[in-house]
């Protein structure tokens, strides 16, 4: 993400995102040569290294299409793609695989990305203006990485990130065996369960990136409606820790379903704090440092911390902690983030 987010300033979006839209499709297909689990392992390697373009890039164009009061909403739709993606996309795969086999699965998948790739060039334009570069009036500034860490808005976003994007990865790689081992769904119940929580996050997700730009249209400054829905949605994680004690099941899907809505609230508006915060020609390089960062704290407390607390002291803390990391990271970015552009 950090690579990617560089290049993505350095070549621009049309470009940057029409390389990684074809990097990530060779990748994908690829994995149909795969004869083990070595080569395997090597093409899924690879198709993360590429996906790693899309964030920054998607970041980026925002920056440069849309004005501030637009610019939360444009995130949380583009956003809600991976949300829709696990509603949609698990069916699709299976029927794919059952009908032709797993490697056709990936053929077309990456086939199909070819096909975006084809249509990019002549979907997507440059702006005659750059909007970020209009209102912050240097767009030529050229600003290096250990430049951004001087800013206070960088660690800022990294912290904002990095306590944040595990609450996302918990629930989306422990909720299954959650519900499955500690509150005895099936397939089936777990099939029901997981489209209800992410279709509530996409609705959420976008009444809050709409919402700043509702603030704004009516004289806020564009960091403190971002900040201001950041903290609203800070408030309702404490609550959702108490899915690990309800007694009703299905009242603790509706609380991870409200986590996973104020996550993506959250979300939305701290990656458009980038584009108010960075010119756009450092929009791409700030994201993927807080793409990276927040990676990488979602493999350590994800993947490592949950699995070792989960096995000595089981789910209860676990929740607890999920249910306080927004609110802790809501304090650096309201502390941290004092201007409306790094640039005054």
């Amino acid at each position: 993400a950090l690579v990617a987010g560089k290049a993505i300033d350095w070549l621009g979006t049309r470009i940057g995102y029409l390389f990684s839209i074809i990097f990530w499709s060779f990748a994908a297909v690829m994995h149909a040569t795969a004869g083990s689990v070595a080569t395997l392992g090597v093409w899924r390697g690879l198709l993360g290294v590429s996906e790693s373009g899309n964030f920054p890039a998607a970041m980026k164009a925002v920056s440069e299409w849309f004005p501030k009061e637009e610019r939360s909403l444009a995130t949380s739709l583009f956003n809600s793609g991976p949300a829709v993606a696990m509603i949609t996309g698990a069916p699709i795969v299976v029927f794919l695989t059952y009908a032709l086999s797993w490697r056709m699965t990936f053929v077309i998948i990456g086939g199909i990305g070819f096909v975006l790739a084809a249509l990019w060039p002549f979907i997507y334009r440059n702006p005659p203006v750059k909007m970020s570069d209009l209102e912050a009036a240097s767009g030529d500034a050229k600003i290096r990485w250990r430049d951004l860490l001087k800013f206070r808005a960088t660690w800022g976003i990294l912290l904002g990130k990095m306590l944040t994007d595990p609450v996302w990865w918990f629930y989306l790689f422990w909720l299954p065996p959650y519900l499955n081992s500690q509150r005895g769904f099936d397939l089936k119940g777990i099939a029901i369960a997981g489209p209800i929580i992410y279709t509530i996050a996409i609705i959420m997700g976008n009444i809050g990136g709409w919402f700043p730009g509702f603030l704004i249209r009516r004289g806020w400054k564009a960091a403190r409606a971002r900040k201001t829905a950041i903290g609203l949605a800070s408030i309702c994680l404490p609550v959702t820790a108490l899915a690990v004690t309800a007694e009703n099941v299905w009242v603790a899907v509706l609380l991870v379903s409200l986590a996973c809505g104020a996550h993506s609230i959250f979300s939305h508006n701290i990656f458009a704090l980038i584009t108010d915060q960075f010119p756009s020609n450092a929009v791409g390089s700030v994201t993927g440092m807080s793409t990276f960062a927040g990676s990488m704290a979602g493999v350590f407390i994800s993947s490592l911390a949950v699995g070792y607390i989960v096995t000595y002291f089981g789910y209860v803390p676990i929740f607890i902690l999920m249910g306080v990391l927004h609110p802790t990271a809501y304090i650096f970015v309201h502390f941290l983030i004092r201007k409306e552009s790094v640039l005054e």
